[in-house]
């Protein structure tokens, strides 16, 4: 009898102990618990940490993140306003703040992120494609650009930023604000959205490298066309300088070159006037250097005999036969 009563009491703190063992769990800090009972959940959820107690065998415990999640959705093309194709790169961070809800309607994580890539992503689309290439790439419209002060009068638009209405900062803000309202029917609170990396695609890429190729070119020839109409003004102002610096000496050549003509026919006057002979020496004298320059060998002249020229040769010998 009493063998069969310590066999009875090992058996029932067996089975309490197992009772205990199986109906008890923690809940920590970090999450939150969603009891369910033949698939269903039963109660609020659980989000004070310590131990709680359920059915054993009946009920079973579903954890679920308390803490911060991030979203990293993958890198998208899509157009803008103004048609230009930009592979946008978004993530987001989000939380469960009604685990019930979140349960019943995604029961879990990679559920949550798949349907966080299909309503960020529409969003995102969207947001985008209401908006010019400016809007999305820009986070203020009081920025100014750093121009160089020598294109301040350049032609067009090269350097300018275009105006703009609300920028990247107001675009993410209004897609956390549309996709944040789909995500509460989940049991999902969004935090956060942002844009991590734009780019342009390939075709896209290369009309903004021919764009910035077209615009250092005009540049480069308004660089060249001031500098050959600087040239030319330099070479003009050069040859205007020569002209005069020629025409001075010119003047000053002939100035001199008269001087000396007066001095060397004061010279000779004085030589040659000093009597008869040496004047009419002086007259042969230059005669004979007009006939050295009048004649040549094919040159004809034809005197008459009272020519002052002639007179010189009317007395000339002839050579004997």
């Amino acid at each position: 009898m009493k063998r069969a009563s310590i066999t009875i009491s090992i058996i029932v703190l067996a089975l309490a102990a197992f009772i205990g063992f199986s109906g008890a769990y923690t809940v920590s800090e970090t999450e939150q618990v969603i009891i369910t009972q033949f698939g269903k959940p039963v109660g609020d959820p659980i989000s004070e940490a310590g131990l709680h107690f359920k059915i054993p065998s009946i009920q079973e415990v579903t954890r679920i993140e308390k803490r911060t999640l991030e979203w990293d959705g993958r890198a998208s093309e899509m157009p803008t306003k103004d048609k230009t194709y930009i592979v946008v790169d978004t993530f987001a961070r989000w939380r469960i703040v009604d685990a019930k809800v979140f349960f019943v309607r995604l029961r879990d994580e990679r559920s949550a992120q798949s349907r966080l890539d299909d309503i960020l992503g529409s969003e995102t689309r969207n947001a985008i494609a209401k908006h010019e290439l400016i809007e999305v790439i820009r986070t203020t419209k009081d920025r100014q650009p750093d121009r160089d002060s020598t294109l301040a009068d350049s032609p067009g638009n090269i350097g300018m930023l275009y105006p703009i209405t609300m920028g990247r900062e107001k675009i993410e803000a209004e897609i956390l604000t549309k996709a944040a309202i789909k995500l509460t029917d989940f049991g999902i609170e969004l935090l956060d959205v942002r844009f991590k990396r734009i780019n342009y695609n390939e075709s896209v890429r290369e009309r903004i490298f021919e764009r910035m190729i077209s615009e250092r070119q005009q540049i480069a020839e308004r660089f060249r066309s001031e500098g050959a109409g600087e040239a030319a003004k330099i070479m003009g102002k050069s040859e205007r300088d020569l002209l005069v610096i020629e025409s001075e000496a010119y003047k000053t050549v002939q100035e001199i070159r008269g001087v000396a003509d007066a001095r060397a026919t004061e010279i000779y006057a004085g030589a040659y006037n000093k009597s008869e002979e040496s004047v009419a020496f002086y007259e042969f004298i230059m005669t004979m250097e007009s006939y050295q320059e009048m004649l040549d060998q094919q040159s004809t002249l034809i005197l008459t005999t009272g020519s002052d020229i002639f007179k010189f040769l009317k007395n000339v010998d002839q050579p004997n036969d």
